[in-house]
């Protein structure tokens, strides 16, 4: 039986529960000033999920004029396992640490005291614990999506894989219907005319007549054969539209990441310059969602004279990227694409750390 995790409210609920229970056994309900701040720290934890910082800077005060700590500890803890501020974390910490060491209203915080070392030591690794109970939090989430990105983008190799198997065969088939059998079924045709021309009997030139019409029609359906095959194996002919500048916003709208596309295009460009550019934005935006975790991308295409301009830039990833197998031809086949057309691909970080693919081809293809 598989384990149901309850839903976010029920374990608030339980948290605020927890931290009533807290101040229960720890605040005097004669001190009505301890007893208002452990409460309201308590009741802050329903807000810890969208206002974390918030919380714990409403809750310190219990831990302040009190010994209810439960709630100040959660609400770190939330703090701790939704943001990547580091030095917040720490100055977060050393507030419990100071807030605990130094209760209101009479501090006591003698460090030459050994003792007061010992329970500065035990109050920091207190503080500590729930810190670092967060980040694991937050690194096994973050692994979690990564290893997600990771199967996905595996079944779509093995998918591509699988299609361009298929592909080659499809073609080699093709390649041997047209030199093998297209061949053989002319000649057939060939001869039986000349046999229909050549003979005076009646009954053999309808032969001949019949076979010579069925051989010209088996060429025709072999020849839309071929072609359908051809274009399954990837030949660009009408049966298999190639990507145009029309599905561009579908392309980014479905990358996965948040884009931006902002064409300025006139019409009637090549479909060879299309095409480029099509591929060049999917290149791009893969190369984002696998090498920059969480960045977004803005995609900007427009003319200048008698040249197609892209540029597709992404800003600096906020989740650190896994090692995925690569075999960087993609970029390599970028550029090969461009010069083919007469263009050229260039490619570099940015200065607030994130990417820039720019592509330049002439408007009028090559």
């Amino acid at each position: 039986m598989r384990f149901r995790r309850p839903s976010p409210v029920v374990v608030d609920l339980v948290v605020v529960a927890v931290a009533l229970f807290d101040i229960w056994v720890n605040v005097d309900p004669a001190e009505p000033v301890r007893l208002g701040c452990a409460l309201g720290g308590a009741v802050a934890l329903l807000l810890r999920r969208r206002l974390p910082l918030i919380t714990f800077l409403l809750a310190l005060p219990a831990v302040l004029v009190s010994d209810a700590a439960f709630a100040t500890l959660a609400a770190l803890y939330t703090l701790a396992s939704l943001t990547r501020r580091r030095w917040l974390l720490a100055g977060c910490a050393l507030a419990f640490t100071i807030a605990d060491m130094a209760p209101w209203p009479a501090p006591k915080f003698d460090l030459s005291e050994p003792s007061t070392l010992i329970t500065l030591s035990y109050t920091a690794a207190t503080a500590a614990a729930p810190v670092f109970l967060g980040q694991l939090v937050q690194a096994r989430r973050d692994l979690s999506l990564r290893l997600a990105e990771i199967s996905e983008a595996r079944d779509h190799e093995r998918l591509l894989t699988a299609q361009t198997v298929l592909a080659k065969e499809r073609a080699q088939l093709a390649r041997e219907m047209h030199d093998v059998v297209s061949h053989q079924v002319s000649l057939i045709a060939v001869r039986a005319g000349a046999l229909q021309v050549g003979t005076q009997d009646a009954e053999v030139k309808e032969a001949a007549a019949t076979i010579r019409r069925l051989s010209v029609q088996t060429l025709d359906e072999l020849r839309h054969m071929v072609s359908v095959l051809r274009a399954a194996g990837g030949r660009p002919t009408e049966l298999t539209p190639q990507p145009s500048l029309a599905e561009l916003e579908r392309l980014v709208s479905g990358s996965g990441i948040e884009a931006e596309l902002q064409p300025d295009l006139p019409d009637g460009l090549p479909p060879t310059v299309q095409r480029a550019v099509y591929r060049t934005v999917q290149e791009a935006l893969t190369n984002v969602r696998k090498h920059a975790p969480g960045a977004s991308a803005r995609v900007r295409i427009h003319r200048q004279g008698g040249t197609v301009r892209v540029t597709v830039t992404n800003t600096a990833p906020t989740r650190p990227a896994l090692p995925l197998p690569s075999a960087h031809y993609g970029l390599v086949g970028l550029r090969q694409r461009a010069a083919l057309l007469g263009g050229t691909v260039t490619s570099g970080p940015t200065a607030d750390g994130g990417y820039e693919l720019r592509l330049e081809l002439p408007a009028a293809g090559s």
